[in-house]
């Protein structure tokens, strides 16, 4: 059995060159290599590609070498999240490519496992699928997208052993194991370093060929930002609950859902252990629970795709971001549950970004809404200044294309048949008249 050269972060950093494609695990701050890109920091090395699911938070993580000056271009799923790399992208200090969520995942294992690239149903119809190829294969038109490598990856486990097999712990998992294939050189941090033969083979989840260096180094609280604790709640109005609540009567026993951030996140307050319903978070979780009771955070439990603590139901299990986004486009997610922008009459999603603003945080969003068995959108009827936001046809970029089934707002349910809208009730205190009135789109009446 080999056995993996242990260093510091500060040596471990040494092998990072000037212009290398980095490789970096994490989910927001959970499973985040912190300690070694904080040590990357205290160098000069610059112009790197950096890639990741997002670029840490602000002064932390990839935040850190973003405000130093020593990224020159990021690739990933969700940069919003980070104020500095949305000021770095408007100014354009720095380059930016944005890829769903699931395609970024994917690429990196298709790189890991020396697979030149592949097609997917997701972005089809988006600005995002601009310039790339595409093919209909068994009657479905998808998009190729190349395998990334890197030259080095950073990642996080809880544990391994001095042959370099690790083990993660709950969400952590997320972009790590995927990483830990598709670069020249991986550097693993982990919290124990434990002697060969007492992690049980049943429980390695990366084995020890695809580790280089371990760098041991212990994560606190300060270390995981937004996912340090839960937050306050914030009072919720009775219309927003009104939706949620109606979003909730379309699930049945056994269902695999996803909900999304907003107002879809409401409906798990709703739902209750003998419901049967199923959580899917796409950070790697099923079973997802409610927030912590005691306030804690993500140094003791899991955290959703919002970065929020929850608790783990009976039942739950966990799993890397490969396996949670095979699960959506493989047909496996019964329901989405999202928020939008925009809904069309011919059932077209805009839910992720604005015209005028860098495209900068489309999350798993295309994923979900294309590889979802049913797709429930919750919004409010009408933007602030009054106008429809259930549109003839969508005027902001595009998630999915036909992809919804329901719309839930504060005023009306809708389903969308055969690409025609179709009201089929009227929510607590809405008219037919209110709802005439603020509807752009063309609909049919069906009212129950």
């Amino acid at each position: 059995m080999k056995d993996v050269p242990q260093l510091s972060a500060e040596e471990a950093v040494a092998f990072v060159k000037d212009g290398d494609v980095l490789l970096c695990g994490g989910f927001g701050m959970t499973g985040n290599p912190v300690h070694l890109l904080h040590a990357l920091a205290n160098t000069d090395v610059k112009n790197l590609t950096f890639i990741g699911n997002n670029v840490g938070e602000p002064n932390l993580g990839g935040g850190r070498l973003l405000l130093n000056g020593q990224i020159k271009k990021m690739i990933g799923s969700f940069f919003t999240s980070n104020p500095d790399a949305v000021q770095a992208a408007q100014s354009q200090s720095i380059e930016y490519e944005l890829l769903p969520q699931g395609t970024l995942a994917e690429a990196i294992r298709a790189g890991g496992a020396g697979i030149g690239g592949f097609y997917t149903p997701t972005s089809v119809g988006t600005v995002l699928a601009k310039g790339r190829e595409t093919k209909i294969v068994d009657g479905i038109e998808q998009v190729f997208v190349k395998g990334i490598r890197g030259n080095i990856a950073f990642i996080r486990a809880w544990k391994a052993d001095t042959a370099g097999n690790l083990t993660y712990r709950m969400t952590e998992r997320n972009f790590n194991p995927s990483m830990a294939m598709a670069a020249d050189l991986v550097v693993a941090e982990v919290e124990e370093i434990v002697n060969v033969g007492e992690i049980d083979p049943n429980f390695v989840h990366t084995p020890g060929c695809f580790v280089d260096h371990l760098v041991q180094a212990h994560i606190t609280p300060e270390y995981l930002g937004t996912s340090s604790s839960v937050g306050s709640a914030k009072k919720v109005s009775e219309s927003r609950i009104n939706m949620a609540r109606r979003a909730l009567a379309e699930l049945k026993r056994g269902d695999v859902v996803n909900l999304g951030i907003g107002i879809p996140t409401l409906v798990s307050d709703f739902i209750k252990p003998t419901d049967g319903i199923i959580l899917h978070t796409e950070n790697g979780m099923l079973g997802v629970g409610p927030s912590p009771s005691d306030g804690g955070g993500a140094m003791d439990y899991p955290v959703n795709a919002g970065k929020i603590p929850v608790t783990a139901l009976p039942g739950s299990s966990y799993f890397d971001s490969c396996d949670s986004f095979a699960m959506i486009r493989g047909g496996h997610v019964d329901v989405a549950i999202m928020g939008g922008l925009e809904v069309d009459a011919r059932g077209n999603l805009a839910n992720w970004a604005v015209p005028g603003k860098p495209l900068l945080g489309v999350g798993g969003a295309m994923d979900l809404a294309t590889g979802a068995k049913r797709l429930i959108i919750t919004l409010t009827h009408t933007n602030p200044d009054g106008t429809s936001k259930i549109v003839p046809a969508c005027t902001l970029p595009i998630t999915a294309v036909e992809a919804v089934d329901v719309v839930i707002t504060d005023l009306a349910v809708f389903i969308c048949d055969l690409s025609k809208l179709v009201l089929i009730e009227l929510m607590p205190g809405a008219t037919l008249e209110e709802v005439r009135a603020k509807t752009k789109a063309k609909f049919i009446e069906k009212l129950k």
